[in-house]
């Protein structure tokens, strides 16, 4: 009899341990990436509310949050290790690329064009610390094929809102949604973290997330005033979390 109790309640242990795991996962929250930040105060301010990763624009054809590689590099010594800082680059050849990083120090590098020839071992024998992403503009079928076929070589995808084919290209923060239906046929078919970006705000983020069921969020002009963080806006944006 005592043998059995204890079994019983090794069982009972059991069972309750494996349902709390089940609820840890999937209770966890999105990770949300504040981008277009402009100073070493923005940045603060949105790791304070919850962010788990910045992204710093250098040099860009269109678009906003443009900053100086120095500021780049000046923002991200001061970030803690446990936040990611991501420097967006519109630099289409793997040894530019490797320069640009050179001058600003970040966690991670974000591709924001199409990488030429697909160098990407050329970047990671240069920089084998850092991680890899790369924004996949979702158009038509053809990004959903794009983004399967990067995704064998980067450390995640973000699907953005630009569009690289016009004269001026644009390769992010245009503020507009895209069609969530071939984002979610990109996150069932690739093995790597998903961003989505792309007119993400506190009115349609739940939907984002429970469509298409992310890693992470990528937030820009829906988080700030007259081009600046606003406290006000983090803060509802990160209850609705």
């Amino acid at each position: 009899m005592r043998a059995s109790g204890l079994l019983c309640i090794y069982v009972e242990i059991y069972i309750d341990l494996n349902l709390l795991d089940f609820k840890v996962v999937k209770m966890s929250k999105v990770k949300v990436k504040i981008c277009c930040i402009s100073s070493i105060k923005e940045a603060q301010i949105a790791i304070n509310h919850g962010a788990s990763a910045l992204g710093l624009v250098g040099d860009m054809p269109s678009g906003p949050g443009i900053i100086s590689d120095d500021l780049i590099a000046q923002i991200s010594k001061t970030v803690p290790p446990p936040i990611s800082t991501f420097l967006l680059t519109s630099e289409t050849n793997a040894d530019a690329i490797i320069n640009h990083y050179k001058k600003v120090n970040t966690s991670t590098i974000q591709i924001v064009d199409a990488l030429n020839d697909r160098q990407y071992h050329k970047i990671r024998t240069e920089l084998p610390h850092i991680k890899l992403v790369q924004v996949i503009h979702v158009i038509d079928n053809n990004s959903v094929k794009e983004a399967i076929e990067v995704s064998e070589f980067v450390d995640a995808i973000l699907l953005d809102s630009g569009n690289p084919n016009l004269i001026t290209k644009e390769l992010g923060g245009t503020g507009r949604t895209h069609n969530w239906e071939l984002s979610k046929d990109i996150r069932k078919s690739i093995n790597v973290p998903l961003f989505l970006a792309g007119g993400i705000n506190k009115e349609n983020v739940r939907q984002a997330i429970d469509f298409v069921e992310p890693f992470g969020i990528d937030l820009c002009s829906s988080v700030r005033t007259n081009g600046q963080l606003d406290e006000k806006k983090l803060e509802d944006f990160f209850k609705i979390l």
